[in-house]
């Protein structure tokens, strides 16, 4: 009596797991358990930990035991919009990841595993929707990442490890603070592999993701949409010449 009582989630049976093997496109064996109410790590799912993809997305999981070491076949990791603050040292065991989607948790730069360092594999990593104040320098031991996501953390600069990943193609930081955004979008500009990066289907974000997603695109159609002032077009009157800017329509110039 007077005891708190705790969120209590879903339990998840074996049965359960088993019922939620997918095959996925290029035949490996996925287990979905994804939108669960989950709030614990299930530990029968242990005795599927030969599957190839595991996604334990869009639950309530606060934390993922050491024993996540034993999924050693897993190419696949999501683990995306949970609860969790930390993850455990053994993630870097998954030598076979290439694809790993933390976004959307309470994640701190403190609680990064320096083991992340060692998916030498890892071709995708989402980071977004966190609360990073920095991405260590050790991450730029991932010499196959093509894709990072960074966006809406508490960044203030990105070190050069990983900004010059030699395989890096996109990388989306934006809605971070940094204290010169002009710099920062030149860095990425300069080494022209840099695109917006989204790593989850629009079908898959929760309601407030989606309206965030949702308000940035709005505002990059208006600015799409909005026609410059003819007083600010350059004037160069002097230098009417064939090869001159000056005049949009060199035709009619010529026919002059």
């Amino acid at each position: 009596k007077g005891k708190a009582k705790g969120q209590k989630g879903k339990k998840i049976t074996l049965k359960i797991a088993k019922n939620s093997i997918r095959i996925s496109f290029d035949g490996g064996r996925r287990l979905d358990l994804s939108k669960m109410g989950i709030t614990t790590f299930p530990k029968c799912i242990l005795k599927l930990a030969d599957v190839d993809e595991l996604d334990l997305s869009r639950n309530m999981l606060k934390k993922i035991p050491s024993s996540i070491q034993k999924f050693q076949k897993l190419r696949w990791l999501d683990l995306h919009s949970n609860q969790l603050e930390d993850l455990p040292e053994a993630i870097g065991t998954l030598q076979n990841l290439f694809y790993l989607n933390i976004c959307n948790n309470k994640l701190t730069t403190k609680n990064l595993p320096e083991e992340l360092n060692l998916l030498k594999n890892l071709r995708i990593l989402n980071l977004g929707l966190n609360c990073l104040d920095s991405i260590p320098t050790s991450l730029g031991a991932l010499k196959e990442l093509k894709e990072i996501g960074l966006f809406d953390n508490a960044l203030t600069t990105i070190p050069n490890s990983v900004k010059k990943l030699p395989k890096l193609k996109k990388l989306n930081a934006e809605r971070n603070p940094f204290p010169d955004s002009t710099k920062q979008e030149e860095h990425a500009d300069s080494i022209k592999r840099i695109e917006t990066l989204y790593l989850v289907q629009e079908k898959d974000l929760c309601c407030s993701c989606l309206k965030i997603c949702q308000d940035e695109k709005d505002k990059l159609n208006k600015l799409k949409n909005v026609t410059p002032s003819p007083s600010k077009k350059p004037s160069f009157p002097l230098l009417l010449t064939p090869n001159s800017s000056a005049k949009d329509n060199q035709e009619e110039w010529r026919l002059r």
